[in-house]
């Protein structure tokens, strides 16, 4: 952390901590309240993963908080479990987090399918959508996904009550709001998020107008929102659902967290990843929220973004978002209580729709074929019709029909030889998600600025999984001005890895 006080970075992070701690207030309340718990507990998951994951994390600019991703998991849970089961599940999702990035097994979450995590979000994107529509009505949202879209028409045509219109009519100002400041919005304002206006502009309608909507409950103190775990917490983590659920939590929340840092390190030419101290320091987190009563978290792409195109450089950017939630909530709760619940309904509803990435499932079919934009869509559907782990197990299981014609040959024999300031990298076999994690340390432990040789004339087969991170990996190396040549590809081989 000494780091982030020289060199002239502490400014720069220093602003840019404003503006993520800007993007993070609204978003840690909405996925509360889309979870089923009070808006506290999205503040408190968001002031431990600034200030306590940032100081550890392995990703030095990516933010953590509560994700959208974990929302529909954690309402399920709190349905049907209560809230206060939440807590027993966390720690020890946190733990097996600290465990397994003790054990140096972050890499293997690269290895699962980009199209069953893309999947994974657009099918969490859906249930968002359909779940805060009915909040967007001062409604509250039914039991499943499928129920709460069956009863959407109902709801919109059922426009009785002054009530409703008015929270409806909250919501779209706040997307409405939302959506013209990111489309219009001035070249010397374009780090002001849109969620933030978008919520500021419907809570300023509310508010002169005294409309009758429900508003957000938060306690005068964020002290008194901090819950600890009841008597017999040992007990409880031995029960075989609590574990069965821990071990959902942590897996989709470190794969979403490592992928999420794999596309920061994209967005800037710093430090590297450390997968493995990102997933324990993530176990941390998640492990004093389980301790606090609150919010699961994740490496989260959104607030993430925002850091980096605010110029953060240093992980003290991200340590400083959480002290600013935490200095917010403490002095200022009277004003988050003036915020309409249809608002943050309406944030959710537009990063609901955002998790649903078209383009990403056409780039996969134009590029890999049919077969992983068929995995993507039966995540998706499997997601939205079943439950958050069955959809993404079925993805998994579908993505490894892409192994059947290799089984006899799925041995990858990598060779590097060095000449002078190029390095050779000889692929040899089948490059498949089983050997992504060899693949993948081999190539990030080249020096860089000299030139690289990726020889693949006597590579069999590449999958997909492995295709996307070779081709991410040669963007990545070719956008920091270091040379990448590919040596033997031919035909869809070239398409593939180019």
């Amino acid at each position: 952390m000494l780091k982030a006080f020289s060199g002239g970075t502490f400014g720069r992070d220093f602003t840019a901590s404003i503006v993520v701690f800007l993007v993070a207030m609204p978003l840690c309340m909405g996925i509360a309240i889309a979870s089923g718990v009070p808006p506290e507990k999205g503040l408190i998951t968001g002031i431990i993963g600034g200030i306590v994951v940032g100081m550890l994390a392995g990703s030095p600019l990516q933010v953590s908080g509560p994700a959208a991703g974990l929302a529909v998991i954690v309402f399920e849970i709190v349905r049907e479990q209560g809230l206060s089961a939440l807590g027993p599940i966390l720690i020890l999702a946190g733990a097996i987090q600290v465990i397994a990035g003790l054990m140096r097994v972050g890499g293997w979450f690269r290895a699962i399918s980009p199209a069953v995590v893309h999947g994974m979000l657009a099918g969490i994107g859906v249930l968002i959508v359909v779940g805060q529509f009915h909040v967007l009505f001062d409604d509250t949202p039914l039991s499943s996904g499928l129920a709460n879209l069956l009863a959407m028409p109902a709801q919109l045509f059922g426009l009785s009550t002054g009530d409703t219109v008015t929270a409806f009519t909250v919501g779209m100002v706040t997307i409405g709001g939302m959506l013209g400041w990111e489309k219009f919005r001035p070249a010397s304002l374009k780090l002001v998020p849109g969620a933030l206006v978008g919520v500021l502009l419907a809570t300023l309608v509310a508010f002169f107008l005294a409309l009758p909507v429900a508003r957000v409950v938060v306690p005068e103190s964020i002290v008194a929102a901090v819950t600890l775990p009841e008597a017999g917490l040992f007990a409880t983590m031995m029960d075989p659902a609590v574990i069965t659920i821990a071990i959902a939590i942590a897996f989709i929340a470190s794969a979403e967290t490592l992928l999420s840092a794999a596309a920061v390190d994209r967005m800037h030419d710093g430090v590297r990843t450390d997968y493995n101290r990102e997933l324990s320091a993530q176990g941390v987190g998640n492990l004093l929220c389980g301790f606090a009563g609150a919010l699961p978290m994740t490496g989260v792409i959104v607030r993430s973004s925002a850091n980096v195109q605010a110029g953060a450089k240093t992980r003290m950017s991200a340590v400083l978002h959480g002290v600013w939630i935490l200095g917010f909530v403490a002095l200022l709760p009277w004003l988050l209580r003036e915020i309409p619940m249809a608002a943050l309904a309406g944030i959710l509803v537009v990063t609901g729709v955002r998790l649903v990435s078209v383009d990403h499932v056409r780039h996969l079919l134009n590029r890999y074929g049919p077969l992983p934009a068929i995995v993507w869509a039966a995540t998706l559907i499997c997601v939205v019709t079943t439950d958050l782990l069955t959809g993404v197990l079925v993805g998994i299981g579908l993505s490894m029909l892409e192994l059947i014609p290799h089984l006899s040959r799925l041995r990858l024999k990598l060779e590097d030889e060095s000449r002078g300031d190029a390095h050779e990298v000889a692929l040899r076999g089948s490059a498949t998600f089983l050997t992504l994690p060899k693949l993948s340390a081999k190539l990030d432990s080249l020096p860089s600025g000299g030139l690289v040789i990726l020889n693949v004339e006597r590579l069999g087969h590449i999958d997909h999984t492995t295709a996307e991170m070779v081709r991410e990996w040669v963007e990545r190396r070719r956008g920091n001005g270091s040379p990448v040549e590919l040596f033997g590809a031919t035909g869809r081989m070239r398409q593939l890895v180019a």
